[in-house]
């Protein structure tokens, strides 16, 4: 019976991949209609091969006891056996691990092992098929999926994580949140919300910008309406009374290697200082909840 079963994955594990890469050569070279010839020799050759490795359990396997019957063996065998080939792929192009090509290539064998197993009058060699089989698709349905999402995660945390300078928050004023974040080539603007709905007017707008003139000085000539004060600790405050009355405070401070500003037209300039007293590094664990609620963007 293991010589059974080995025969079969050899020949498929080596007829399989040949076959397939002879179909996407043909493809390529002469179209859809090309592939005809090749499916035409490289099915049956397949075939006979299979049916080839039922002689030697002829008198132990009901089907493979006469020719026609291990031919009829061997079609079933290489049909079930695609058809998993054809789920492997599938669960590949969703990005599944597979290993590398040659564990791929060896991995081509087993669907049509397992099918061969069921075939064979033993309790132990079918349970050991149909352990395979739950194995192969739990891997499939369930556990490669998450390794793959794990993947993509930590990959993407590691993408954030090259720009660590900018990536700064400060605590939220009372009643609001980060409702959006995006990271640039230079900057990180974070977009601070209320928390509930309601009071949608309500926006806190902070900027971490890693280039910067080496002294903060208010712009001169100074626009209309605009009023700009050096503050303590060299910070810069922009006030500015915008059409209808409205005024919208900016704090501009230098925090570490970068430049941060505050903008709001609801929150005042105590409220917008307490924002940047309280700037601390974005964390592992704010990142990822930031990525997995989908309120952070990369776009660097």
């Amino acid at each position: 019976m293991a010589l059974h079963l080995f025969l079969v994955w050899a020949i498929t594990a080596a007829a399989v991949p040949a076959l397939a890469f002879g179909l996407v050569a043909s493809a390529w070279g002469g179209g859809a209609g090309a592939t005809v010839p090749v499916l035409l020799l490289g099915v049956p050759l397949v075939v006979g091969l299979l049916a080839m490795a039922g002689s030697p359990v002829r008198t132990v396997v009901p089907f493979c006891r006469s020719a026609p019957q291990r031919l009829a063996w061997a079609v079933l065998v290489f049909v079930l056996g695609t058809l998993g080939v054809l789920v492997g792929l599938a669960a590949y192009g969703g990005n599944v691990d597979l290993g590398n090509g040659s564990t791929r290539i060896a991995l081509t064998g087993v669907p049509y092992v397992v099918a061969a197993a069921f075939f064979v009058p033993s309790r132990w060699v079918r349970l050991g098929a149909l352990t395979v089989l739950a194995a192969g698709v739990a891997y499939g349905a369930f556990v490669g999926p998450a390794q793959t999402q794990q993947r993509r995660y930590e990959a993407e945390v590691a993408r954030y994580r090259e720009k660590a300078e900018l990536l700064y928050l400060g605590a939220a004023p009372p009643g609001m949140q980060v409702s959006h974040a995006e990271l640039g080539p230079s900057t990180f603007v974070v977009d601070y919300r209320p928390a509930r709905e309601g009071n949608e007017f309500r926006y806190v707008g902070l900027v971490v910008r890693s280039s910067f003139t080496p002294t903060l000085q208010c712009p001169e000539p100074v626009q209309s309406g605009v009023t700009c004060t050096m503050g303590a600790h060299r910070e810069m405050v922009i006030d500015h009374v915008l059409p209808g009355g409205t005024r919208e405070v900016t704090v501009v401070r230098r925090y570490r290697n970068a430049e941060v500003e505050v903008t709001s037209q609801t929150v005042d300039e105590p409220g917008l200082r307490r924002l940047l007293n309280t700037l601390r590094p974005l964390s592992v664990a704010e990142l990822g909840k930031l990525m997995r609620e989908k309120r952070i963007h990369n776009k660097s």
